[in-house]
């Protein structure tokens, strides 16, 4: 039986969807001290939004730049996927699109920094890059598929 070895073009992407993976899950690591700090009870289980009030500053910071990473992997991750498909494919992409897709998840832990630390041009700045790296890979997995 013939064994399936992806090319070596899917590689790249398929690490980007890890690390980014990866930095949703770091993201509670502060989430969850901010709630220890804030004197977490098992009765806050049933109610774990409720004890948001109770969060220090860098407590509420940490939780929201938690939640926004689960919204930046639901936007990078079809992007990712769509690139594996399109190497597997043999469709060319840009060597740039390799690049882009490492840079969203340092972006993307940069963020996660500068949210918590509350450095709120850096946060900024990250996202936005951030989103351009999602997007340029967008527009060229597109291009890819619309050429041929």
């Amino acid at each position: 039986m013939a064994q399936f070895s992806p090319p070596d073009d899917v590689a790249p992407y398929a690490w980007s969807l890890v690390l980014l993976f990866g930095m949703v899950i770091l993201s509670i690591v502060p989430l969850y001290e901010a709630r220890f700090k804030a004197q977490f009870e098992m009765s806050d289980l049933s109610s774990l939004r409720a004890m948001f009030d109770r969060y220090l500053a860098w407590g509420k910071r940490a939780s929201w730049s938690q939640q926004n990473s689960f919204e930046s992997f639901s936007l990078h991750a079809p992007v990712a996927i769509l690139a594996i498909l399109v190497a597997m494919n043999g469709l060319p992409l840009p060597a740039f699109a390799v690049v882009v897709a490492f840079v969203h998840p340092i972006l993307r832990a940069a963020y996660l920094v500068s949210y918590l630390v509350n450095i709120s041009l850096l946060r900024s700045v990250c996202w936005v890059f951030a989103s351009l790296c999602s997007g340029f890979l967008y527009g060229v997995c597109l291009s890819a598929i619309i050429s041929t």
